[in-house]
Parts: structure tokens; sequence; C-alpha cells
């Protein structure tokens, strides 16, 4: 059966190691918890339709390496992303410090009108938190971020923070502020582990 989709939206998962991204993108396309998550190197990639406002939208999405030696490498997938999810642990202060070089790495890298949702990632882990949802949600406000915590483990708010980000995409779209024309193709990306390893190393 051939896929169908009205748009195609390229999405970016970035933030620190650690942080959970990868188990957010698996969560999020397989419905289940990724067990098993080694970090990732370079990037990984997967994709899924969508229904949006009755737009059915295709998000080609683009799951970031966190280690600073990637970093280079990663950087060139950022062109053309329409969105990004950016990931922080809540447990970790260190996660969430790191916000403002990820977002001014997007808003140069991508465009300065990818839309971006904050997500706290791990809220199943509240007992150990380290950041508070206020403080988050007034850098979200100050940054024109929208803001959602998440927990990959059980599922809360993974679908909710893509469907809101493509959502206010397509607003975007209506509004005239963004081309669907230039947000991803439809080929799969190019790259194999070995070649990312290289460069990085």
């Amino acid at each position: 059966m051939s896929e169908s989709y009205d748009f195609l939206f390229k999405f970016l998962v970035i933030g620190n190691a650690g942080t959970g991204k990868s188990c957010l993108l698996h969560q999020f396309i397989e419905k289940r918890f990724k067990d098993e998550s080694n970090h990732t190197i370079g990037v990984e990639f997967g994709s899924k339709i969508i229904s949006v406002v009755n737009k059915m939208v295709k998000l080609q999405i683009w799951d970031t390496a966190g280690q600073e030696r990637f970093r280079s490498v990663t950087r060139s997938y950022y062109r053309g992303a329409a969105g990004a999810l950016l990931v922080y642990d809540i447990t970790s202060r260190e996660t969430y410090n790191a916000l403002t070089t990820w977002l001014s790495d997007a808003r140069m890298l991508a465009s300065q009108n990818i839309v971006i949702i904050l997500c706290g990632n791990k809220k199943d882990l509240d007992a150990d938190r380290e950041v508070t949802f206020l403080e988050a949600s007034r850098f979200a406000q100050e940054n024109e971020l929208m803001f959602l915590e998440t927990s990959a483990l059980t599922g809360e708010n993974v679908e909710e923070a893509f469907v809101q980000c493509a959502r206010k995409i397509l607003n975007k779209i209506e509004s005239g502020e963004l081309d669907p024309e230039r947000m991803g193709s439809d080929n799969p990306p190019d790259f194999t582990q070995e070649s990312i390893l290289q460069t990085a190393l």
C-alpha cells in the first residue's frame, strides 16, 4: 500500500546525550519503551504519518547524537528542518543548562522560523527532579517555545509533543510564515554508521 500524505515535515530531536532522545523517538514510532539504549552515533532516523487538523502529515524524524564530538556531523542534518524537540532530562541540571546552545544551533543552522517544543523528559522520575516545571516553563516562554514534560518510559505526552509541534507548523504554513516546499525531502537519509564515525573521530 503506498503512503499518501498532504505534507512532509523534517523533524529534529536535539539535546544532550542521555536525555532519552532515542527513547522518545522509539516510543513515538513503536509505541513501546526502548530498553537497551546506547548513545546514538551520528544520527538515527524514523518516520511516521499522523493526522493533524484533518491533514495527513509525514514526519521524517532525525535523532541527533548529543555528544560534543559528533556536533560537527549532526549539524549538517539541521538543514530544512521544520520542527524540533529540544530535550533535557528533568533529573539533570547539566542537560537543562545546555539548552541555550542547542537552541541557538537549531535557529542558526535550520531556520529562524523552526518550530521548537521543549521537552522535559523522564517525568516518571519526579522524585529525582533537579529542574522545576516552573523554571523550564519560564525558559520556554522567554524563548518562544512550546513546553511539555514527557516520559519515554510511560509514553506520557510523547505523541502530544510531536502533534503539537506539527500543528503549529501547519498554522505557520497557513499564515505564510513557512514554505512547505522547503521542509524535507522524501529521500531516505544517505549515511552509514562507519562514515559518521570516521568524520567524528
